[in-house]
């Protein structure tokens, strides 16, 4: 299903060891950061969150798409999105990579998912602390065991809460072969080894201007 036209990656890092450059006070902030932009943003955006209901509630299948992802600690937890896709996208059970994903968009869905709205709902993710604004983007159980069948490194993962963003969002997309995994792997536990407020701060600042530029990621 992937392409396994993997480089030197999983070789070279995995006798490394990593660690998160957060100490206890900057993570307590980032999670009162957290806490509070996410009730400015449900409550900011909730007109948004009403109309764009209300349109999915006349297409054909749930509005709000839910799926397990692999999170802090290595605990698994529900995922919310607006739903993009119709209902068989994976009526046959296997997880589908992006470019497969698209081919089942819905006309409205194509739109959420071209300006990043479909991303609202995880905002209750971040309320409840399932999530960060700022952190490597939740995965599969599916897509995890392919990836540590590659390198061990992606442990280090299970240190961070994973983000609505990251640097790896950012400049490397969405990821549908095995190469631009281990890619997202190399920036993510970049940002474990240098991450501050600020640097959480720049990746937010960026995110925001892309999407406001009309970037695809």
């Amino acid at each position: 299903m992937l392409n396994y036209n993997i480089q030197n990656f999983s070789k070279a890092s995995s006798h490394m060891e990593h660690h998160d450059a957060m100490g206890g006070f900057q993570l307590g902030l980032k999670r009162l950061f957290d806490i509070v932009f996410s009730i400015v943003g449900l409550i900011v955006l909730s007109p948004f969150i009403l109309v764009f209901s209300i349109v999915l509630l006349f297409d054909k299948g749930p509005v709000i798409f839910k799926q397990e992802r692999i999170g802090y600690k290595g605990k698994p937890f529900t995922i919310y999105k607006f739903r993009t896709m119709r209902i068989d996208a994976e009526s046959n059970g296997i997880p589908r990579l992006e470019n497969e994903r698209n081919m089942y968009l819905t006309r409205f869905g194509r739109f959420l998912r071209a300006h990043h709205l479909d991303e609202i709902p995880q905002l209750w993710n971040v309320l409840k602390g399932d999530m960060s604004f700022v952190g490597p983007r939740p995965e599969r159980q599916y897509f995890i065991n392919q990836i540590n069948c590659e390198t061990d490194d992606y442990r280090y993962i299970y240190l961070m809460r994973p983000g609505v963003t990251s640097y790896a969002t950012i400049y490397n997309g969405y990821t549908d072969t095995m190469d631009k995994m281990l890619k997202r792997l190399e920036y993510d536990i970049d940002y474990l080894d240098h991450r501050t407020i600020f640097t959480d701060l720049g990746i937010i600042l960026k995110t925001v201007c892309s999407v406001f530029s009309g970037k695809k990621f």
